[in-house]
């Protein structure tokens, strides 16, 4: 019986380990990548009011969070083509960095784009310390 229950704890942890798998960017990375022109596509998928708010120069507004239902992610397939066509880092960006992120993480790479190419930002927009850097309106 106690054999049974360590492989069924070791085979969740094996399955959680592995759900949780992603590439993150820290805010300071990011921050640097920014500075110093590093060629990435941003990926926002903030609510449209909260992108209204605050968003990253240059990111692509998507409005596909949380990125669960099949009429959210169809929201990222424009996207999905700018990233095939390119060969840049995929940055994407979530009110919080956590499930809406993996989802389309996650989608993403389910339409052919490479894991090596999509981060996540650490922390999502709300974790951003560096506020002077975000734009308001469209």
């Amino acid at each position: 019986m106690k054999k049974y229950f360590v492989l069924t704890m070791v085979f969740v942890f094996v399955l959680t380990t592995a759900a949780l798998a992603a590439n993150y960017v820290k805010p300071d990375e990011f921050k640097k990548w920014m500075e110093t022109g590093k060629k990435t596509i941003i990926v926002d998928i903030q609510p449209k009011n909260e992108f209204q708010a605050h968003h990253f120069k240059n990111s692509i507004e998507t409005n596909a969070f949380p990125a669960k239902t099949d009429e959210e992610k169809k929201r990222l397939d424009s996207v999905i083509e700018k990233i095939k066509k390119s060969k840049d880092d995929v940055v994407i960006i979530c009110p919080r960095g956590r499930s809406g992120a993996s989802n389309t993480y996650d989608y993403i790479k389910s339409k052919g784009v490479p894991e090596n190419r999509l981060y996540i930002l650490e922390g999502g927009i709300a974790g951003w310390p560096y506020k002077e850097m975000l734009i308001k309106g469209k």
